[in-house]
């Protein structure tokens, strides 16, 4: 079977799930495990994110009707949410404190529902918008990017804007 965008994507949100669930069991004295499992969810979290709102997204909204174009918008809006408060927020937070275990909780659960609803409406509307010629044809455009300079560049920037919003608006002390 020719690679599918769409099972990719899945397979990295099943991967995400277990890496939350590992985050989710560790306790206050967990100062090592928890920057190192935030980081493993971060360099699976961002590339994708940022895969999907720069070609997965535009290219969905471009065939999308309505109930499409809504959902795009939920996901966009998502997105921005975790982006610029949740994950900034979790970044402020002394990794052996409750407000960590509380904010990756969130960051988990946000991030949970976002690729339920996106598996349920985007990935089912796209497998009648796209050919499965398109969608392995997006799988290789994606792993070409996640290999390519280009990605470091993109992970540098959204570092700046998670660091930009929480400047901006810090986390409840």
């Amino acid at each position: 079977m020719a690679n599918d965008i769409l099972k990719t994507l899945k397979d990295e949100h099943d991967s995400l799930k277990k890496l939350f669930e590992e985050l989710n069991k560790t306790t206050e004295r967990a100062e090592k495990t928890r920057p190192e499992l935030l980081q493993k969810i971060k360099a699976a979290l961002l590339p994708h994110a940022l895969w999907e709102e720069k070609v997965f997204y535009p290219e969905f909204r471009k065939r999308a009707d309505r109930d499409g174009l809504q959902a795009h918008a939920e996901a966009i809006q998502e997105h921005r949410a975790v982006e610029l408060r949740v994950l900034p927020d979790l970044e402020a937070a002394e990794v052996t404190s409750t407000e960590f275990a509380g904010r990756a909780k969130v960051l988990g659960e946000f991030v949970d529902h976002h690729a339920k609803e996106e598996e349920k409406t985007m990935f089912a509307m796209s497998r009648k918008l796209f050919s499965s010629e398109e969608r392995a044809d997006l799988d290789a455009r994606y792993a070409e990017w996640k290999a390519s300079p280009q990605l470091a560049q993109a992970l540098a920037q959204a570092s700046e804007k998670v660091s930009a919003a929480l400047r901006a608006n810090p986390p409840p002390a």
